[in-house]
């Protein structure tokens, strides 16, 4: 799965997995019936059944639109932090401003209430601001995370025309606990999405 620091990303992909092991166990009913034998059906004429895997792990390591995204979001995160630090900077210098008037006793109480009503203010717009920045970079991880998956997914479908797998699935720890490295096909996955999908810095 792809992993990113804020973990968005881990997610989707998580549930995108779930999705497909729960149609693969669907649909693999159907090729069975009660007594554990395979049904006929046309696409399964030779009784024989083909599924490929790929390692989810090698793709976000190897595939260059992955690591494309991955400088972009550092640069997104760190636009975030200095934004937020810029403006806790500022509230801790008025802050530290009207508890020196304070001390001074260069305020009234009225300017104190006034002093108080304008830190909650900055409070609130900071947290308002993260809540805004936070849910921006949401967003933008989703549609990134959708449009390399549809580009796997494309690139699958056309990979699979030569190959006549009947499944092909991402590898993930705790969902499949066994694998034939035969049918591990993320070297062809990893050359052929590199050779199809440019980045665009490139």
């Amino acid at each position: 799965m792809l992993t990113f620091k804020k973990n968005i990303m881990n997610k989707g992909f998580i549930i995108w997995n779930v999705i497909l092991t729960a149609a693969l166990l669907f649909l693999g009913f159907r090729y069975y019936n009660g007594t554990g034998l395979l049904r006929s059906t046309p696409q399964n004429v030779s009784g024989t059944f083909r599924m490929a895997y790929f390692e989810m792990d090698s793709i976000e390591a190897n595939f260059e639109l992955v690591k494309e995204l991955k400088e972009e979001l550092a640069k997104k995160e760190q636009t975030i932090e200095q934004e937020m630090q810029k403006m806790a900077s500022n509230a801790q210098q008025r802050y530290n401003y009207f508890q020196q008037q304070a001390s001074t006793g260069l305020m009234n109480e009225s300017q104190s209430e006034a002093a108080g009503r304008e830190l909650r203010n900055l409070e609130e717009q900071m947290k308002n601001r993260k809540q805004a920045l936070d849910a921006e970079y949401g967003d933008f991880v989703m549609r990134r995370q959708n449009e390399i998956k549809s580009k796997i997914e494309a690139y699958l479908q056309e990979y699979n025309k030569s190959h006549s797998y009947a499944y092909i699935v991402s590898y993930e720890q705790g969902l499949f606990y066994y694998k034939d490295s035969v049918n591990n096909i993320t070297p062809d996955l990893i050359k052929g999405l590199n050779e199809k999908f440019k980045p665009s810095s490139k």
